[in-house]
């Protein structure tokens, strides 16, 4: 018969271990707060000593750390976007593990599925995506470039609006005991994992190397400027942190968070088990 727990997993770790987690990623968390920190105090560093001709445009790492007009050291557009596509990546992981215990059968908290569904919906579809169709796109829509891209590229963010819409609603546990919409679901979760394989990577391979050509340093470390002030509109002052602080908190859950359990057993491939 299938099982739904709140929150339980057979290989959830002790109260203690679990503690010990949440203070490393609290670390972490302080530790991506102090880069940030670092980023600022270094723009200003080089700003002071080289002045503004350095970064007329011969020196294009500098010029993302410190822009004349701007805060100095706030990421780049780029960085800040790709760095949000690592976060969607971990939540497809989340879904990934939820397709596996739906098809065989094993214990899922339904609300774990729809927090996770939520954060989608939240960070992804109603922020990160609304920054590239804001900002992003109409500049090569304008530019007259990659349009075939940006039109298949919207036309996934509708669609895949529509799935976490689903998602959401079918995260209850008469759909978990259900073994023909249990089968619905875990179809529906697939169909979003396989879109946006390729739709994050071909914007981080593809469009955001050329977005950086459609724009001047000037309008591009404004840009990142704008982006951080939205985040915090948005996602309050945690930001960014205290996302990755949720998705780490449902991945501890469903017993995925720790990296090592990823590592091949063996160096022999012959010998190698790849199953987690």
């Amino acid at each position: 018969m299938y099982q739904t727990g709140r929150g339980c997993s057979p290989r959830q770790d002790s109260a203690g271990a679990r503690r010990a987690d949440m203070n490393q990623t609290t670390e972490n968390l302080r530790g991506e707060r102090d880069r940030r920190s670092f980023l600022k105090s270094l723009g200003t560093t080089c700003f002071a000593l080289l002045g503004a001709k350095a970064f007329s445009g011969n020196w294009p790492v500098l010029e993302a750390a410190a822009s004349p007009g701007s805060e100095p050291g706030v990421m780049s557009p780029n960085e800040d976007l790709m760095q949000e596509h690592a976060l969607l990546n971990r939540v497809l992981l989340v879904y990934e593990e939820a397709v596996r215990r739906l098809e065989t059968n094993k214990e899922l908290d339904p609300d774990l599925l729809k927090n996770s569904a939520q954060i989608i919906q939240h960070f992804v579809e109603q922020y990160h995506e609304k920054l590239e169709e804001d900002y992003v796109f109409p500049r090569f829509e304008k530019a007259g470039k990659h349009l075939d891209l940006v039109r298949v590229l919207r036309e996934q963010h509708k669609a895949g609006r529509l799935l976490t819409q689903n998602i959401i609603s079918m995260s209850a546990l008469s759909v978990f005991k259900n073994p023909l919409e249990r089968k619905k679901l875990a179809g529906l979760l697939s169909t979003f994992i396989r879109m946006y394989r390729p739709h994050e990577t071909r914007e981080g391979s593809v469009l955001f190397p050329a977005f950086r050509d459609l724009i001047s340093p000037q309008d591009f470390q404004k840009l990142g400027d704008m982006f951080e002030k939205k985040e915090h509109e948005l996602l309050g002052a945690e930001g960014f942190e205290g996302q990755v602080q949720s998705v780490s908190i449902i991945e501890r859950q469903l017993g995925i968070f720790d990296l090592s359990q990823y590592t091949p057993k063996s160096n022999s491939p012959r010998d190698m088990n790849y199953s987690v």
